[in-house]
C-alpha cells in the first residue's frame, strides 16, 4: 500500500468556529510525516477526525485503507495513538496501566507479558513499573503514554505533541525511539509545534495555520521557498528589550520579516547588502548599540515566517485570528 493515511477536503466547524479548512495531504507508507503548526493551529482536531475520535463536519480520512467514518474498529486496531491528553490511570501502576490496555487489544496473556517487559526495557521505565502513575514526572508519564500506544505493535503510530513538555534528554529519547520504529517499517504521523523537531524528525511536513494546510514538502523543499532570502542574526546589547526591536526593523527597507530567536533577533531579506547598514543605521538612530552581527541560512522557521507572516507561537490563538475563523456554513466550497 503506498498511502498509509489519505485525507481529502477534511473539515471541521465548532458552531461557526472554523477549526479545519478543506485539508488534504497523504502520508505514505512507512513515512514519518510532521504535522506542523502553532498551537490552536487545527492539527489537534485534525488527529482526532483521522483516529475516529471527532466527526468532521465533511471530508473524509482513509487509513490502511478503511475509511475511518464507515470502518473505526478496522481503523483502530491498525493504528497506535498517543494522544495530547494522556489517557492512562494515574491510581494505577505503570504495569497494571499497561495490562488493561493489552486486555482492550485483546493480546492473549503470553504475549502481553511479553510486550509489556519489550516496552518497560525500551522507554527505561522497567525499575518504576509497580509505581503509582500520579507519582511519575511528566517525562515518564509521556514515556509510558507512547509504550501504551505500541502494545499492539501497530503498523501506524499517530501522536500529538509527543514531546512537548519534556526535558531536553527524554525529549532526545523519545525521538531515537521514533526513528528506531520508523526504520522498522512502521509509519508515523506526528503533530508538532517545535519546528527543529520537525525538521529533524519528519521525512515530509505539512506547514498548517488557522486551520488550512499552507505548505506540504520534504522540509529541504520548504526550505527553498525562501530561495534568493538570506538571515541575519543580531543581538542589541545586554540590558536592552530585543522583542521592542521588531517592530521599528520590520518597517526597515529591505527587510522581509524580523522575528526572535535564541535570544537574537533574526531578520529575513532578499538583498543583505543594502539591508545590513540600514540596520544598523536604524539601531543607532534610536539609541541601541549591536552587540553582534551574523550572516546564516535560511532554515524551517524561516520558511515558516516567510509562509505565514509570523514565527510560530505557542500562546493561544489571539482574538483577531480567532473572528477571521468565524465563516458561515454557507461560505464552504
Amino acid at each position: 500500500m503506498e498511502n498509509a493515511i489519505e485525507v481529502k477536503e477534511l473539515t471541521k466547524f465548532y458552531g461557526s468556529l472554523l477549526a479545519v479548512d478543506r485539508v488534504n495531504f497523504t502520508v505514505k507508507s512507512k513515512e514519518i510525516f510532521g504535522l506542523l503548526g502553532p498551537n490552536g493551529a487545527g492539527k489537534t482536531t485534525t488527529i482526532r477526525m483521522i483516529c475516529g475520535m471527532l466527526r468532521p463536519t465533511s471530508g473524509t480520512a482513509v487509513i490502511a485503507g478503511f475509511d475511518v467514518s464507515q470502518k473505526p474498529l478496522e481503523v483502530k486496531r491498525r493504528i497506535g495513538l498517543v494522544p495530547d491528553i494522556s489517557n492512562l490511570f494515574g491510581e494505577l501502576s505503570a504495569r497494571v496501566n499497561l495490562e488493561f490496555m493489552g486486555k482492550l487489544y485483546r493480546l492473549d496473556k503470553k504475549t502481553r507479558r511479553e510486550r509489556i517487559d519489550q516496552v518497560l526495557e525500551l522507554f527505561q521505565l522497567k525499575e518504576r513499573q509497580n509505581d503509582l502513575v500520579k507519582y511519575y514526572s511528566k517525562g515518564m508519564h509521556r514515556r509510558l503514554t507512547v509504550a501504551a500506544a505500541l502494545l499492539h505493535q501497530p503498523e501506524i503510530l499517530i501522536m500529538d505533541e509527543p514531546t512537548s513538555g519534556l526535558d531536553a534528554q527524554t525529549a532526545r529519547l523519545v525521538r531515537e525511539i521514533l526513528i528506531s520504529l520508523n526504520k522498522e517499517g512502521r509509519t508515523i504521523l506526528l503533530t508538532t509545534h517545535q519546528i527543529e523537531e520537525a525538521d529533524k524528525l519528519a521525512q515530509r511536513v505539512g506547514i498548517i495555520d488557522l486551520g488550512k494546510l499552507i505548505a506540504l514538502d520534504t522540509p529541504e523543499q520548504i526550505k527553498n521557498s525562501t530561495q534568493g532570502m538570506r538571515a541575519l542574526e543580531i543581538k542589541i546589547l545586554n540590558g536592552e528589550d530585543q522583542q521592542k526591536w521588531l517592530p521599528i526593523l520590520r518597517q526597515a527597507e529591505g527587510v522581509d520579516n524580523a522575528s526572535l530567536a535564541e535570544g537574537k533577533i533574526r531578520i529575513l531579506s532578499k538583498d543583505l547588502s543594502q539591508m545590513i547598514p540600514t540596520v544598523v543605521n536604524l539601531v543607532d538612530k534610536h539609541g541601541g548599540r549591536i552587540e553582534n552581527i551574523s550572516v546564516a541560512q535560511p532554515t524551517l522557521e524561516d520558511a515558516f515566517i516567510n509562509l505565514t507572516g509570523k514565527s510560530i507561537r505557542e500562546e493561544p490563538v489571539s482574538k483577531e485570528d480567532y473572528l477571521k475563523r468565524r465563516l458561515p456554513r454557507s461560505g464552504m466550497r
